[in-house]
């Protein structure tokens, strides 16, 4: 799995959160280093933030929809303390999405969904109500 947040504190607490469950996680801080992470070895999930210096989420996920089908076709989670998080997964072809902070419970109940792969569900979305545990 790739996380992709330029927020240092919350790349760390993400990946470590996830290796924890049992999830192998490369990190990236912007959408360049993302894309260079794609290959020679795609991920089969991406935990993405929009709002980042160098290279944003957008422009990220437009890059990746290029590439090849073993790339393109990459699960992602768009995470986001943008208020309209919905909407903006819903433009880049996320197959979920969550509001920062949310909490930890819904970031994994997305993953395993996500992960579990098409004909799962409709697109997975949570909101969250209360202060996440670090995320």
């Amino acid at each position: 799995m790739l996380v992709v947040d330029d927020d240092p504190d919350i790349l760390e607490a993400l990946s470590e959160i996830l290796e924890a469950e049992g999830f192998e996680i490369r990190r990236a801080r912007n959408g360049k280093e993302a894309l260079e992470r794609l290959e020679p070895d795609p991920p089969r999930l991406i935990l993405l933030d929009l709002m980042m210096p160098v290279m944003d989420g957008w422009e990220f996920a437009q890059r990746m929809r290029q590439k090849p089908p073993a790339i393109s076709s990459i699960p992602v989670i768009v995470l986001s303390a943008d208020r309209n998080v919905g909407s903006k997964a819903l433009d880049i072809g996320a197959v979920g999405h969550l509001a920062k902070p949310f909490e930890l419970n819904d970031l994994l109940e997305l993953v395993r969904r996500a992960l579990k792969g098409p004909g799962s569900g409709s697109p997975a979305t949570a909101q969250a109500t209360k202060e996440p545990s670090r995320a």
